[in-house]
């Protein structure tokens, strides 16, 4: 079977690792990269000059199968549309689209164009979030109550998007993906300390149907660099700690019991201190196994793990986080 011929559009700070990923894919072939910067342009040409280089999109969709959409956030929609229109597969980074509107246009032109179309929700293929997502399906962690996410950082500074639609994409998505539903009511609070009207720090919370509440703390202002999830149930707790080199999932034997038959209150809740498990994940790079995962989207028909519909919920629940942020935090219900 032929290679698929691969197109990455968006060179840029984190376009350019797709470019690097797609070089590695045994089943694809990088072919041509789409860059508006001259820079990023002869950057790419010099470092891979078999790969086609172009400024224009309509260049690389007449010599590609599929493509992989890096660019910008604001261009995120339009440039998914005109990879649609002209029939070519195409994952979408994150975040999907910069409005509710704008994501279900796509969805619509995809479904009615029967092109596949995948979201950019990178964790969803993390090892560590797949055991995750299995211990939650099987029950293990009894219950869930609660988790709580921390995603931040002294890095780059961005104007087009505050860290909520910077950072947001991956918590929110891997909440849903987790949790296998969707909040009914979101709230949002954050400030613009550097740039007026650019939130560098934000606190988000969905409350979901099941009685589950999902914090996530949000910054590219802070002297920590962390990327941390806990989940808490009924039976067990979990920590994923994506900045432990080799230890990335703790499961704790941890918990409150409460025994069938206590003589008084304070008999009902015994504290459980149980085993610490650290299961062995395997070292595979999420952004290989998501592309991988697209090649065989775009040439083989496999459904997408991330579809246009969880871009579009995603971009939902980050809307209705806006909305709440401008209204100073007060819940939003979606």
């Amino acid at each position: 079977m032929s290679r698929l011929k691969l197109g990455v559009v968006g060179a840029g700070a984190w376009g350019r690792n797709h470019v690097r990923t797609v070089a590695t894919l045994p089943d694809a072939e990088l072919t041509a990269v789409c860059d508006r910067d001259p820079k990023v342009r002869e950057r790419v040409a010099r470092q891979y000059p078999v790969t086609h280089v172009t400024g224009e999109l309509v260049d690389l969709l007449a010599r590609v199968d599929a493509v992989i959409v890096a660019a910008p956030a604001t261009t995120h929609a339009q440039l998914a549309l005109q990879c649609i229109a002209a029939g070519k597969p195409c994952l979408v980074e994150k975040p999907f689209a910069l409005s509710v509107r704008d994501a279900e246009a796509v969805a619509r032109s995809s479904a009615e164009r029967k092109v596949p179309v995948a979201a950019g929700h990178l964790l969803v293929f993390h090892p560590a979030v797949e055991r995750l997502r299995a211990l939650v399906r099987q029950g293990e962690l009894g219950k869930i109550f609660y988790l709580y996410g921390l995603r931040v950082n002294l890095g780059q500074v961005r104007a087009d998007e505050n860290a909520l639609w910077s950072f947001g994409p991956h918590d929110v998505s891997m909440a849903l993906y987790l949790l296998d539903d969707q909040p009914i009511r979101v709230a949002a609070q954050g400030r613009s300390y550097l740039q007026p009207g650019v939130e560098d720090v934000v606190f988000l919370t969905m409350e979901f149907a099941s009685g589950v509440l999902a914090h996530v703390q949000l910054s590219w202002l802070d002297p920590h660099k962390e990327r941390k999830l806990t989940v808490v149930g009924a039976k067990k707790m979990v920590v994923f700690d994506d900045m432990e080199p080799r230890e990335k999932l703790r499961i704790y034997d941890k918990g409150v019991d409460r025994p069938p038959e206590y003589g008084s209150y304070g008999e009902s809740l015994a504290i459980r201190e149980g085993d610490i498990f650290i299961p062995k994940i395997p070292n595979i790079e999420p952004l290989a196994a998501e592309l991988g995962h697209f090649v065989r989207v775009a040439r083989d028909g496999e459904a997408p793990r991330a579809d246009v519909t969880d871009g579009v919920r995603v971009v939902r629940v980050l809307e209705a986080a806006t909305r709440s942020l401008a209204a100073g935090g007060t819940p939003v219900s979606l």
